[in-house]
């Protein structure tokens, strides 16, 4: 690539932070004791799944914020109902809390570490502020800042977010990289003139037959890991 970008943009959920296992762990933990039969891989799934659905939903007509807390807290409601699963408001607070506490895949704190020499490093997550703050405290991950679609009072694919990022950065679209294991983020990037990179996640659900992680040439750059992408970037 002619003239490298200055600054990668990085999803966090999925991308940064392997959400399947620790909130599987975490579901486990809190109400397996009680429904041992549970499956709580597919349960978790089930979650991001409605969740993922919610913010769908939401799209741009919202007249005033909706936090992706509230979006995980009602998705986990309506999970549970579905079940026929009685957790306490207490339980169902730690549980939807346990997406704050999102811990790192093995090889981003390493990636990301050979990369913030060259590179301004950012988030640019769906993910509420306060729970992306949290997350990098959590993970100790080396952003030089954190943008969230909060910031934007937008998520992801909507341009206006990829453009606060872009704005607040002081830099041209072509001069940021976006980040991501999830080709519906990067592509909307692309679309407004982002550079792109496509980092594969096998076990993003757990079960690797449920991602999505074929390299295409549309990408500027496909990885399999953070340390790949540095790799790539000559970190």
């Amino acid at each position: 690539m002619s003239h490298g970008p200055q600054a990668l943009l990085f999803d966090v959920q999925g991308t940064a932070t392997d959400f399947h296992s620790t909130i599987t762990r975490e579901a486990h933990r809190i109400a397996g004791s009680r429904y041992p039969d549970r499956d709580w891989a597919a349960f978790v799934n089930d979650w991001r799944a409605a969740y993922s659905s919610g913010l769908r939903s939401i799209g741009t007509s919202a007249e005033k914020w909706t936090s992706v807390e509230s979006v995980y807290r009602t998705a986990l409601d309506d999970l549970l109902d579905r079940h026929g699963m009685d957790l306490s408001e207490s339980e169902r607070h730690e549980l939807t809390g346990a997406w704050k506490r999102l811990d790192p895949w093995p090889d981003a704190v390493a990636g990301l570490t050979r990369l913030r020499g060259a590179y301004t490093l950012a988030t640019l997550s769906n993910a509420d502020v306060n729970a992306v703050v949290s997350i990098s405290r959590h993970c100790d991950f080396p952003w030089h800042a954190v943008f969230a679609a909060e910031m934007a009072g937008a998520f992801k694919p909507d341009p206006r977010t990829y453009h606060l990022a872009a704005g607040y950065l002081g830099l041209a679209p072509a001069e940021i990289m976006m980040v991501a294991s999830h080709k519906y983020d990067i592509r909307a990037a692309a679309a407004l003139g982002f550079r792109t990179a496509f980092v594969a996640r096998p076990r993003e659900f757990g079960d690797p037959s449920l991602a999505d992680i074929e390299f295409s040439d549309e990408f500027d750059i496909n990885a399999t890991d953070f340390l790949d992408l540095a790799e790539q970037l000559d970190c």
